[in-house]
């Protein structure tokens, strides 16, 4: 009976969720309509997080000296220190690195999945998890053709279709938590 209380909250937070949904559609739906200018915001917020973390690992690594990762703490920090400033000074010029990265993502995740989709053959699905890999090693090969043109957009669209997946996800999630309220 113990579930009863758990389930009773979860159908009182219901809004909670449709409110989040609905901030995750309108943000895509504004990525998709200027993926510029959400590249441009992606990379830069990329580029505080590293400084953020660049800034706490150095401070890490200071409050622990005699320690023997006491260089390669340093050296973390400093690296993300770096890549930070590089990202936030010039997000553009930071574009092309991060979308090299998410093309050979792509391609290594689709090559991945073909494995694994023939390691599955005689499963019944099996063709979905290869026509996947098969799709994502496709936009590897599109995004790295395209470098560094591509590095404009490429970040924005996929932000934006993210952010209307996650809304939809998340829109289904509040539906079936006020169901879930409204059996109680």
């Amino acid at each position: 009976m113990a579930d009863n209380g758990v389930n009773e909250n979860f159908g009182k937070t219901w809004t909670w969720m449709a409110v989040l949904a609905a901030i995750c559609i309108v943000g895509g739906f504004l990525a998709l309509t200027n993926p510029f200018g959400a590249t441009i915001f992606a990379v830069t917020l990329a580029g505080w997080v590293f400084l953020i973390q660049g800034i706490i690992q150095v401070f890490h690594a200071f409050r622990v000296r005699d320690w023997t990762g006491f260089l390669w703490s340093l050296g973390i920090g400093v690296l993300s220190l770096l890549v930070g400033i590089v990202l936030v000074a010039d997000p553009l010029a930071g574009a092309i690195p991060l979308t090299l990265l998410v093309a050979v993502l792509f391609l290594a995740t689709g090559v991945a999945k073909t494995m694994f989709a023939l390691a599955l053959r005689p499963l019944d699905g099996w063709i979905w998890v290869l026509a996947s890999g098969l799709v994502s090693v496709v936009l590897g090969v599109m995004i790295l053709a395209g470098l560094p043109a591509t590095a404009t957009t490429i970040l924005g669209l996929l932000l934006g279709i993210e952010l209307v997946s996650n809304g939809v996800l998340f829109l289904f999630v509040a539906l079936g938590l006020r169901k879930l309220g409204e059996m109680r």
